[in-house]
């Protein structure tokens, strides 16, 4: 699974602008050269539309549109990645750091840190 996440990162990351990207060639350079906007835009809409795949499936609507619309937001949030220096495999070792700790635990931690943060 990584292998396919990082061939993709790879493509979104030769259509960087800094790497020559031509928006006329290419979405994904399109996107990036349009600027963050263009690309969380997108990252909202996707979202959206796996919430609205997931309810219809609940209804009886076709439970692999969850799959193609889950796609479809990972792919626009690897171009986001991108766009700020990171790649899947930033995300994956997020995961495994938080392996084994309870999500509640996790969240605590994280509202812990925030106001650590503001009080500074």
């Amino acid at each position: 699974m990584e292998d396919a996440l990082a061939r993709l990162a790879a493509v979104i990351e030769s259509r960087l602008p800094a790497q020559g990207g031509d928006p006329d060639k290419s979405y994904v350079a399109r996107l990036l050269h349009r600027g963050p906007d263009a690309f969380l835009k997108k990252i909202g809409e996707e979202a959206t539309e796996v919430v609205m795949a997931a309810k219809d499936a609940d209804h009886g609507g076709e439970r692999a549109k969850i799959v193609n619309e889950v796609a479809d937001l990972w792919f626009h949030s690897m171009v986001a990645l991108a766009h700020y220096g990171f790649s899947p495999s930033d995300v994956i070792a997020e995961l495994e750091r938080r392996e084994g700790t309870s999500g509640i635990e996790e969240k605590a931690l994280r509202k812990a840190q925030a106001r650590e943060v503001s009080n500074d």
